[in-house]
C-alpha cells in the first residue's frame, strides 16, 4: 500500500509551493525584481511575471531597470517570457508591458540568437497580428 506515501509526497509538494509563494512575496515586497522573474518563471506563472514586469515599469527608470533584469536572465528562462508576452499582448491592459519586454528581447539578443529559441516562430506568428 502506498497510498501513505503518496500523501506525504503530496503533502511536501503543497508546502514547498507556499514557501515559494510566500518567498516570491517576499522578494516583490524587497524590490528583488530578477530573484522575483526567476522564480515565477520557474513556478511557470505568466500572471506573476507580468505583475513583476509591472512593478519594475512603476519605478523611476522603470524601462532602464527592465532591460537589466531581463538580459540578466538565462535563455531558457527568456523562452520563457517569450512565451508569456505572445499571451500579455492579445489584452489591451498588458500589451504595453509586453511590448517592453519584446523590445528588449530584441534590442538585446542577437538575431541568431533569437532564431535559436524554442517557439520563435509561433511566437513571431502571434504577435504580429497585436503588434
Amino acid at each position: 500500500d502506498v497510498t501513505e506515501i503518496e500523501e506525504k509526497e503530496a503533502q511536501a509538494k503543497r508546502e514547498d509551493q507556499i514557501m515559494k509563494e510566500q518567498e516570491l512575496s517576499n522578494l516583490l515586497h524587497e524590490k528583488r525584481y530578477l530573484r522575483a522573474l526567476g522564480l515565477a518563471i520557474s513556478l511557470d506563472r505568466p500572471h506573476t511575471v507580468l505583475t513583476v514586469v509591472k512593478a519594475i515599469l512603476k519605478e523611476p527608470e522603470g524601462r532602464k531597470h527592465l532591460e537589466e533584469n531581463i538580459v540578466r536572465l538565462r535563455k531558457d528562462q527568456k523562452e520563457a517570457v517569450l512565451g508569456f508576452l505572445v499571451t500579455w499582448n492579445t489584452n489591451s491592459r498588458n500589451c504595453h508591458e509586453a511590448q517592453a519586454v519584446m523590445e528588449t528581447l530584441l534590442k538585446h539578443e542577437a538575431p541568431d540568437s533569437l532564431l535559436q529559441f524554442s517557439g520563435i516562430k509561433s511566437a513571431v506568428e502571434s504577435l504580429l497580428p497585436y503588434t
